[in-house]
């Protein structure tokens, strides 16, 4: 085992949120040291890690970029490539390459009150075993399992002559040129395969166990075009930023108040954008109102245009079992395929499975409540980015960081070194997420809880969260500060 430089902040993560962290710590507090490990070998976190056709935002570049840089591109839902382009420009802009240690999977992290500092065992890929020392530290590590989704067990699978493959590890050699398609899901992963893949297959099918609420938008948006001619890329960004928040906020709100109207202007939609006397209400209309889950956006709707000419179909039903030429169905019809996708979801995970201890004993995730969505209860100088299910990721993780530094500046100004959200009262508690997908419902109770009261609760409403973390106060009766014990100063 080998013991590295001790820094200030220590990243877990070179994703979205890692990256936005440390780009934030940089400019805003440039004397502060600070290092990124990841497991991978690159920068991106999901969109360097996935590789299936088509795999894109889905949310507005505008406000899933971050607030301090600008998105330049024309389209306004982006492909994985530029996205990743974006994040390695933020790397190079800000400096923040060296400070990223690839090939370093992080096991485990442990703090210790008396020097009030976290000793981090990380793992490289040749087996050797690092330790990493900081004051703070904050993980990016997202929400689910990089190393394998999730696929439920279907009966007759080993029968099935084809090959079968899940978005999360798709072949780089996979040719489903001239083949017949099957991808069993009804999300976001489905309908970004199903238009990518449609010209190239003999057919392609979406075979779902029930509809998901399928929304077109625009891939480019001429408001904001419009703005970058006349007042410059700056300008342009932050108020097409603040325009598409208020959309997001607006929608959202308007599902929650009057959700059969926000259904019927849904299904209208996919009317006009499907065939004549498709039936929409078997394949377009869930059960849950709109935003119990998320939406799925199509841009300029390439989904339904696949449809109309033919080259896609939509069933909806469930799978009685494998047989050789394909999938059987429940009703008794045999969709024949070459190739099955199963674009059945994620496997949920709580900071990326690495373990938690404060003085020697293990901190249990499930049993901490959430501090202001980004700390956790009883658990000094920590803190993590988890951004919103209703809207843009990374709306949050910026309002995170920025109270990140916030909190810092603040323990400098009155000489002190420690934080710890105390909660040593019994308070209502709540799931971190409420959403009702499977892939939530399924993994939920490995994470930390929100609370019913004051800084306990998680909102999932940006503009609760910019009076909170941009515009509130630091100082909180439940927020402990402290001094520990005298060391030297951390190196970069």
């Amino acid at each position: 085992m080998s013991t590295t430089a001790e820094v200030d902040v220590l990243i877990v993560g070179a994703g979205i949120s890692g990256i936005g962290a440390a780009h934030h710590l940089s400019t805003k507090r440039p004397g502060t040291t600070f290092a990124i490990l990841d497991g991978r070998q690159e920068i991106g976190g999901t969109w360097s890690l996935f590789k299936y056709p088509g795999i894109r935002s889905d949310s507005d570049m505008p406000t899933f970029g971050y607030d301090f840089k600008p998105w330049t591109h024309e389209k306004s839902i982006a492909e994985a490539q530029y996205i990743v382009e974006y994040l390695q420009d933020t790397v190079d802009s800000a400096g923040i390459g060296p400070h990223i240690r690839f090939g370093h999977q992080v096991r485990r992290a442990e703090y210790a009150t008396d020097t009030g500092t976290w000793t981090v065992t990380a793992e490289r890929p040749d087996g050797e075993t690092v330790e990493v020392t900081s004051r703070f530290l904050f993980l990016g590590t997202g929400y689910y399992d990089y190393e394998a989704g999730y696929t439920p067990e279907f009966a007759g699978l080993e029968d099935f002559e084809g090959q079968l493959v899940h978005p999360q590890h798709w072949p780089e050699d996979l040719d489903y040129t001239g083949k017949r398609v099957v991808v069993i899901g009804s999300g976001a992963t489905a309908v970004t395969l199903i238009p990518s893949m449609a010209r190239e297959t003999a057919h392609i099918t979406m075979l779902q166990r029930s509809p998901s609420y399928v929304l077109s938008i625009p891939s480019v948006d001429p408001v904001a075009q419009l703005l970058k001619r006349f007042v410059g890329q700056e300008r342009a960004h932050q108020s097409t930023r603040r325009k598409n928040i208020r959309i997001q906020r607006g929608l959202y709100k308007l599902a929650q108040r009057y959700p059969k109207a926000v259904r019927k202007v849904i299904m209208a939609d996919a009317r006009r954008r499907l065939p004549k006397g498709y039936d929409v209400d078997t394949h377009f209309n869930p059960s849950y109102d709109p935003w119990d889950q998320r939406l799925c956006m199509v841009p300029d709707g390439d989904f339904f245009r696949s449809i109309r000419r033919g080259d896609a179909s939509v069933v909806t039903d469930t799978i009685d079992r494998f047989v050789p030429e394909g999938i059987r169905l429940t009703s008794g019809r045999v969709l024949e395929a070459d190739v099955v996708v199963t674009a059945t979801g994620l496997n949920m995970l709580a900071f990326g499975r690495i373990e938690l201890a404060v003085d020697g004993e293990d901190v249990s995730i499930p049993g901490c409540v959430v501090y202001k969505s980004m700390m956790l209860s009883n658990v000094p100088n920590f803190a993590f980015a988890f951004g919103y299910t209703n809207a843009s990721w990374t709306l949050k993780v910026d309002l995170v960081c920025e109270h990140f530094c916030r909190l810092l500046d603040h323990m400098d100004a009155h000489g002190k070194t420690t934080f710890t959200p105390r909660l040593d009262r019994e308070i209502r508690r709540a799931p971190l997420m409420d959403l009702s997908s499977g892939y939530v419902q399924r993994g939920i109770d490995r994470f930390p809880q929100a609370g019913a009261e004051g800084a306990w609760t998680v909102e999932m409403a940006y503009e609760a969260d910019v009076a909170r973390l941009r515009e509130g106060p630091i100082e909180d009766a439940d927020l402990v500060f402290g001094t520990a014990s005298p060391r030297e100063p951390a190196t970069a």
